[in-house]
């Protein structure tokens, strides 16, 4: 079931539409924070829902057991067969100050037990990306854009006999980033790996929308599901459990940014947000600024209270398999 709460409005709307599954890869840094969990819950409540089919869950941080932590999420939520990725060369490791991970991996089921259980994210994503019909797939990066400019800088394979650029213009209808600030600044996400993210955005041929840093920072989720006492023997709900009492600035919820890039691109920006169009410069320093010059780049900008996103977040968080 899913519990509706904020989000009834919207499905009472919809009510008697049958929804096109939208067809995702989700990439996240599932690791340093634990924004990535309530996304992943986010994504599985849509899948379960009929309006996203999750292609695959891939890794953009190698820390050993990042792949057993999509894999105990992915079970979870009855999903033990979606393909995993985690990446094979060059990378970052950054892992949680929580020990959230450590914690799941003990006390949930997983059949993937070290990163050398799954294939690497390349093969991954041009395995999976060379199956879809043309113009099908949105991608949704919460972490690292390291797996992303991997892919556009591949060669063809048994896969496809595309460049990596041309199957991603090819296959990709769509990226969602969480990533950048907007309309300038510097953001964890695309500064971590500046080489990648400014590669990314100089050569990738599909439209991006972003949601900014400073869009998430104001929607503060997880005390709801951490109060739900019928929720129980939830791995989401434990991480949440753990991780805000352990940080004062979390006494009210965590910053859901990236929830609302799963959020967005599931279900539109609006009624939520406005977006501003034009490209994003990436400088040397993993900054970036702003060109209204027409491209394919867009980020959100509020619409509604940060209040209301809050409430439809805090609902798909507490949706249970």
């Amino acid at each position: 079931m899913i519990l509706l709460l904020g989000f009834s409005a919207y499905t009472q709307k919809n009510a008697g539409r049958a929804p096109q599954p939208m067809s995702v890869i989700f990439d996240s840094d599932m690791g340093p924070d634990y924004d990535d969990v309530g996304a992943i819950a986010l994504l599985h409540a849509f899948a379960d829902s009929g309006y996203a089919k999750i292609l695959a869950t891939v890794a953009s941080t190698k820390y050993e057991g990042v792949a057993a932590v999509f894999n105990v999420l992915n079970t979870y939520f009855k999903r033990p067969n979606i393909p995993i990725g985690v990446p094979h060369g060059k990378a970052l490791e950054f892992k949680d100050r929580q020990h959230w991970t450590d914690s799941i991996l003990l006390h949930y089921p997983h059949t993937i037990q070290k990163n050398a259980d799954v294939s690497s994210a390349m093969d991954v994503y041009r395995k999976i990306l060379a199956a879809q019909p043309d113009h099908s797939v949105t991608i949704i990066t919460v972490g690292f854009l390291t797996n992303i400019s991997d892919l556009l800088r591949s060669a063809p394979d048994q896969y496809s006999n595309l460049t990596g650029k041309e199957l991603v213009k090819q296959k990709v209808k769509q990226l969602v980033c969480m990533g950048g600030r907007f309309p300038e600044g510097s953001e964890f996400n695309l500064n971590q790996d500046r080489i990648a993210s400014r590669l990314v955005f100089e050569n990738l041929e599909v439209p991006v929308l972003f949601s900014g840093v400073e869009i998430g920072f104001r929607i503060k989720t997880g005390l709801p599901l951490v109060h739900n006492d019928r929720i129980r023997n939830s791995p989401v709900k434990d991480v949440f459990r753990i991780c805000i009492p352990l940080d004062p600035q979390d006494k009210d919820g965590r910053p859901s940014w990236d929830e609302t890039a799963v959020l967005v691109a599931i279900k539109g920006y609006q009624p939520w947000y406005t977006i501003k169009s034009g490209t994003i410069i990436m400088h040397p320093d993993g900054t970036n600024s702003w060109s209204d010059k027409p491209g394919i780049h867009s980020y959100l900008v509020e619409k509604q209270s940060p209040d209301v996103v809050r409430d439809v977040v805090d609902s798909l968080m507490q949706h249970q398999p």
